[in-house]
């Protein structure tokens, strides 16, 4: 990571994930989890919330270097995620992991940088 800020957080788009991976909480921590791991990140702790069939689920992965997000609309394929990381992770690797892993057609990812001291 560069010295001239604390955290990246890439704010993520996903479209055109099939609606039964959006809607399956034990299913997209997992994803997570893997993402987590492959950017170097350590799990303290998650919570999904899944609001019911047909619905989409709300999930958070607390890490030691900050967090992982998602919140799934199944009914329009489409994912938003957040990922929020400090220290030597690697963030980037996190998303190809989702990206992969909710096989996500259409991907937009904006990066801020937190922490500048501007």
């Amino acid at each position: 990571m560069s010295n001239s800020c604390l955290g990246r957080h890439l704010l993520v788009e996903l479209n055109d994930i099939a609606a039964d991976r959006l809607s399956d909480p034990e299913l997209l921590e997992g994803i997570l989890r893997a993402a987590a791991s492959a950017a170097g990140a350590t799990v303290v702790f998650a919570h999904f919330h899944h609001f019911g069939a047909g619905q989409g689920v709300t999930g958070v992965l607390l890490l030691q270097e900050s967090h992982i997000s998602i919140h799934s609309w199944p009914e329009h394929g489409y994912a938003a995620v957040d990922v929020f990381m400090c220290g030597e992770a690697r963030p980037e690797l996190a998303v190809e992991v989702m990206v992969q892993g909710l096989g996500a057609g259409t991907v937009n990812v904006r990066e801020v940088l937190r922490g500048t001291g501007q």
